[in-house]
């Protein structure tokens, strides 16, 4: 099977990136991007990113995940800590995060170092979270195999049962991690392929080097 997808194309013209009107600090600019695609662009989950991680076999795996909560010292997000991203993470704390807003024709990316956050934060979370994903949380082994899909569902309902009028404890094996950016570079579509780039990078005394790349 073949199909030819090189006249896909697209210009880009709804904005501009110019190095001497950002931020000294990229989550500020991330904070003003964000607020205004969420706003004003027509985009379902905004917060929605991906995450890419070296596996355990040595590849590279990358998978959308739900951004929580940003703050300037990172960026959280919550899994199951035995799945394939948290044993890879668990290896491997350098990971790649990425947003592409199609709408707003733009891109974040961010390099940076994956850590847990602290217990009472995840509990915190797991406590704001609807009943029913409490008990997802409960009932899949993530990223194992699983025989079937009614295996699933006679969990659930044997958990239901379990849990009724109960309150549901957040499962050590679950929790919060935070992405503490190392380096982040903020895209924005332009004409005829010259798109604005623009590139942070952590210095050791904590503050930040900027520099436009060639797009």
């Amino acid at each position: 099977m073949e199909k030819d997808l090189s006249n896909y194309r697209k210009s880009y013209e709804k904005g501009e990136l110019i190095l001497d009107n950002v931020s000294e600090n990229p989550i500020e600019l991330f904070r003003d991007w964000f607020v205004e695609v969420d706003n004003h662009f027509d985009i379902d989950e905004a917060n929605a990113m991906t995450i890419s991680t070296i596996g355990l076999d040595g590849y590279p795996k990358s998978r959308v995940v739900l951004l929580k909560k940003y703050t300037f010292e990172g960026f959280i997000f919550y899994t199951n800590y035995n799945s394939e991203k948290g044993k890879a993470i668990e290896s491997n704390p350098n990971v790649c995060l990425s947003f592409f807003w199609h709408a707003a024709e733009r891109q974040v990316i961010i390099k940076g170092k994956a850590e847990k956050i602290a217990e009472n934060m995840s509990d915190g979370y797991f406590e704001s979270r609807p009943r029913g994903s409490q008990l997802g949380a409960l009932v899949s082994n993530q990223s194992e195999v699983v025989e079937n899909r009614i295996v699933l569902e006679e969990k659930l309902k044997a958990l239901e049962l379990q849990y009724e009028g109960k309150e549901i404890e957040r499962p050590k094996h679950w929790g919060g991690y935070i992405v503490k950016p190392v380096e982040m570079e903020f895209w924005q579509g332009r004409p005829n392929r010259l798109h604005d780039r623009i590139r942070y990078q952590l210095q050791e005394d904590y503050n930040w080097k900027i520099e436009r790349l060639s797009p």
